[in-house]
């Protein structure tokens, strides 16, 4: 059965390998970590992770000693994965006996007194997103000749069942032979264990059978690997290690009944999860974007995701799929039964999916929610049958209604609150932010769906979790006024192999009995769940102290408020927002949890002085919040040549577009702030028919603000701007300065035109003058952006799209045909590309000369560095 991923560990020392002030990339770990560590004087002597699980609440410890045994001091550094939704409670580092442990304090606070730290030397940021699930915490120190020194890392969930189990999913990776390592794990559940299993991708059974140990007995539960040094290598001489990927813990509960309380220390958690019921017959909608930037393997998977979803639809079930593209396109124009000829026609109807044009999200979702709307008005469906919206998206609006907000309002007023929507975010070139506000404002939750070769897997999983559900409009409810602080106790949808999980505290810790009714509405009636607590019981349950970890269903409940609290928080404003804050800024400080308003201070010795380090927790959509750094370049310019500097990798990258004569390409689209700006290609005098040879350029550019109501149209012979209907004409022989309402053209004599709308959006036009009586060539334009910071984080375009950050990995460096220009392979938007290393000319400061900047170029119109194709990019006209 497949299970979700949860505590994710992955586990690295790194000894004497990292260069001080080298940027850290994974690509270049991973390149260090290939080396041999025992050469590098580091021994890890023990790595140890302890995880004790209580009613579904890890509390895990990762430790680490390691001794440098060469004769110079060494920088060790220790690595872990964790779960994205886990929340770090602790670190230490001690060397020689001394230990220096980490504090959580409030944001503000702690980057302040980072900020100081800052100014006296080198600092750290210690906590980074990592892969789909995981975030990476990192430290490092420098250790002493002949010094040792223990990492010690802890981190609190709550599991999720999903599936119908819970997994532990350890990712380890010690990179050399440890001479004491084991992976632990208590598991003590009241309701008693039903089955637990544990397996290893690094190792084969038989061996994995004498170094695993794995028993389970009424409400106990253990799991121990401690594999031996020889267990560990990777062959019988070999000095490195096999360990080196996944451990999996799966376990489950008795579920004699469908809920259990349990109470301790005046604090209660309430786990409900029924089975044997009917499912719910389902109205569901799919609303997938069939934009061109689905071009490709994503189309292709989307597609065979659908094809497989189909597979499970149960016949009772009533379905439709609305397209949205540029327009909007429906399979039937109303909700059909799932009967196996109307399954038959809609694979056929799915096989046809073609991508083309725009992304118009609001205009597709309204159809998808009138659908369901409808067929419920009109009795087209079972009336005890529940509704879904499920949306996939690669991309942000830019047709149609593209504001966020507006979108937002759209949906949230059309569903009225009667079913859930699922935002399904296929990549990374989306507002995730937004998906995930508009989910959770209408009961449902956001995804990333991340492109990978497993992504159908991926968008199938996540149907198969909401497949099945069993109860509607399940509302969880306690004596009047008994209790106090509750979680939330209302749900859209109970789904199979699921569990609702709610928290609070009693107001009389002396209570003799405690009842707690679950109540929602099943396929065929009503029904109602109660559970009698007796408090004399409960207190049985302490007694198995040896297991339970402190104060376990206190720090439960914490953890889900304040997990709750930061979702509210998401789409609260105002008195509300801040009232949100302050509550889940109390709890996280008060349980020294590392949330998104907290951040764990480590203190660490270096050079004999004490040096600050900070801890945060990156959110899932943060890369969209992104600041420009200061002054990177985005330009086309000559043939037409885009170059695209990536700042962080002080490198650049760079494509052609290769189009006739007359057509007009998208630069820069802003949905938020209104700006656009579209270029129009001209050719050569002798306009050659042969693509491979002709000559292309930019002759005439369109920049325009629709909120300001302003139009700039540029020609190597003239620029004319427009305030409305207001006309003005200046010609490249002119010097002079425009200024109005926050808005500057400076056209500087025959060389460029410098535009500014405020401070945060810069563009410069570059006119380059040839011989008037030159055979071939004539007058053409560059367009340079110096400053983009002010735009919104839905930019997109030709240009505009790398307003965004992304990553790329450059790795093969080879000679290439011409051995001037070599030629190596890059990784890009989960794109493998054949690249060749050459260089452009930046002529912002000499128009005649240029600069020469070297960049790696990418082939066939940057296809697999740019979102779609570049016909994509193609619009009727310059504004």
């Amino acid at each position: 059965m497949a299970s979700v991923q949860w505590p994710c560990i992955l586990l690295a020392l790194l000894s004497g390998l990292v260069v001080l002030g080298f940027p850290r990339s994974p690509s270049r770990l991973l390149e260090k970590r290939s080396l041999p560590e025992e050469a590098d004087g580091i021994e890890i002597h023990s790595t140890k992770i302890s995880c004790k699980v209580t009613s579904r609440f890890a509390h895990n410890v990762v430790t680490t000693k390691a001794i440098n045994r060469a004769n110079t001091a060494k920088e060790v550094s220790f690595d872990v994965e964790l779960p994205k939704t886990a929340f770090i409670t602790n670190f230490s580092l001690t060397i020689d006996g001394v230990t220096y442990p980490g504090n959580v304090k409030e944001k503000e606070v702690a980057k302040k007194q980072y900020e100081k730290a800052v100014s006296q030397g080198k600092t750290a940021g210690l906590v980074k997103a990592s892969g789909r699930k995981l975030e990476k915490f990192t430290v490092s120190v420098n250790v002493a000749a002949g010094s040792r020194v223990t990492f010690e890392l802890t981190y609190e969930e709550l599991l999720k069942r999903h599936k119908g189990q819970y997994e532990m999913y350890l990712k380890v990776q010690p990179k050399q032979l440890v001479e004491h390592f084991e992976i632990e794990a208590d598991i003590f559940e009241p309701q008693g264990i039903s089955t637990l299993d544990a397996k290893a991708s690094f190792i084969t059974n038989d061996v994995l059978g004498s170094a695993l140990t794995k028993s389970f007995s009424g409400k106990k539960g253990h799991v121990s690997f401690k594999p031996s040094l020889d267990q560990q290598r990777s062959c019988p001489t070999c000095p490195d290690s096999l360990i080196n990927g996944e451990f999996i813990i799966t376990y489950d509960v008795n579920r004699e009944s469908p809920a259990n309380v349990q109470v301790v220390n005046g604090y209660f958690v309430h786990f409900f999860a029924p089975q044997g019921l009917p499912v719910v017959p389902k109205n569901i909608v799919f609303v997938i974007d069939v934009s061109g930037s689905m071009q490709g393997r994503k189309m292709e998977q989307t597609k065979d995701a659908l094809l497989k979803i189909l597979d499970d639809v149960r016949e009772d079930d009533f379905l439709n799929f609305i397209l949205f593209s540029g327009d909007v396109s429906t399979w039937k124009e109303n909700l059909v039964q799932a009967t196996p000829e109307n399954i038959q026609e809609a694979r056929a109807f799915v096989r046809n999916i073609e991508d083309q044009g725009m992304t118009n999200i609001n205009d597709g979702l309204l159809r998808g929610i009138s659908m369901l709307n409808k067929a419920r008005e009109e009795h087209r469906v079972p009336e005890r049958s529940t509704s879904i919206v499920i949306m996939l998206t690669d991309g942000d609006a830019n047709v149609g209604e593209s504001r966020p907000p507006k979108i937002q309002e759209n949906v949230r007023n059309a569903i009225g609150g009667k079913f859930p929507l699922y935002n399904l975010g296929f990549g990374n070139n989306l507002n995730y932010n937004f998906l995930e506000s508009m989910a959770l404002e209408n009961n449902g939750i956001a995804r990333r769906i991340y492109e990978d070769s497993d992504a159908n897997l991926q968008l199938q999983g996540f149907y198969e979790e909401v497949a099945n559900p069993l109860l509607t409009g399940v509302e969880v409810e306690y004596p009047e006024n008994a209790i106090l602080d509750l979680t939330q106790n209302t749900y859209k949808h109970f789904y199979d192999g699921s569990e609702i999980v709610v928290a609070g505290r009693l107001v009389d810790e002396d209570m003799n009995n405690f009842k707690a009714d679950v109540k929602g509405h099943g396929a065929v009636s009503d029904l109602t769940f109660t559970e009698e607590v007796d408090m004399k019981e409960m207190e049985k349950a302490l007694k198995e102290r040896d297991y339970i970890f402190g104060n376990y269903i206190e720090r439960l409940w914490a953890y889900l408020t304040i997990e709750q609290l930061l979702e509210k928080r998401k789409n609260a404003e105002g008195d509300e927002k801040e009232k949100l804050t302050a509550q889940a800024l109390d709890l996280s400080l008060k349980y020294h949890f590392v949330t998104p308003l907290t951040s764990m201070v480590v203190t660490k010795p270096e050079d004999n002085k004490n040096q600050m380090a900070i801890a945060d927790k990156p959110g899932e959509g943060g890369h969209r919040d992104y600041q420009a750094p200061a002054n990177p370049y985005y330009y086309v310019d000559g043939d037409p040549h885009f170059i695209i500097q990536v700042t962080e990798k002080d490198d650049a990258l760079c494509f052609n577009i290769d189009e006739d004569p007359g057509t007009v390409l998208r630069l820069i689209q802003d949905p938020i702030t209104g700006f656009t700006v579209n270029g129009q290609i001209i050719g050569d005098k002798t306009g050659s028919p042969n693509s491979e040879t002709r000559k292309t350029y930019f002759g005439k550019l369109g920049i325009a603000n629709a909120q300001m109501d302003f139009r700039i149209e540029v020609t190597p012979e003239k620029i004319t701007l427009w305030n409305g209907a207001a006309q003005s004409t200046f010609s490249w022989l002119d010097t002079v300065k425009v200024t109005q309402d926050g808005l500057s053209v400076m056209i500087n004599r025959r060389k460029n035109m410098v535009v500014s709308f405020g401070d945060g959006v810069t563009f410069v036009v570059v006119l380059h003058q040839v011989w008037k009586k030159h055979p071939v060539h004539q007058d053409f334009l560059g367009f340079y952006v110096v400053d983009s910071h002010r735009m919104s984080a839905q930019t997109h375009g030709l240009l505009g799209q790398f307003f965004h950050p992304f990553d790329f990995q450059v790795s093969d460096i080879h000679p290439g045909s011409d051995p001037t220009k070599p030629q190596a392979t890059m990784v890009v938007k989960n794109h493998r590309l054949t690249v060749t290393r050459g260089s452009q000319k930046d002529y912002r400061k000499d128009a005649s000369i240029g600069t020469k900047v070297a960049c790696w170029f990418v082939h066939n119109n940057g296809q697999g560095l740019i979102d779609g194709v570049h016909s994509d990019y193609i619009v009727p006209d310059l504004f």
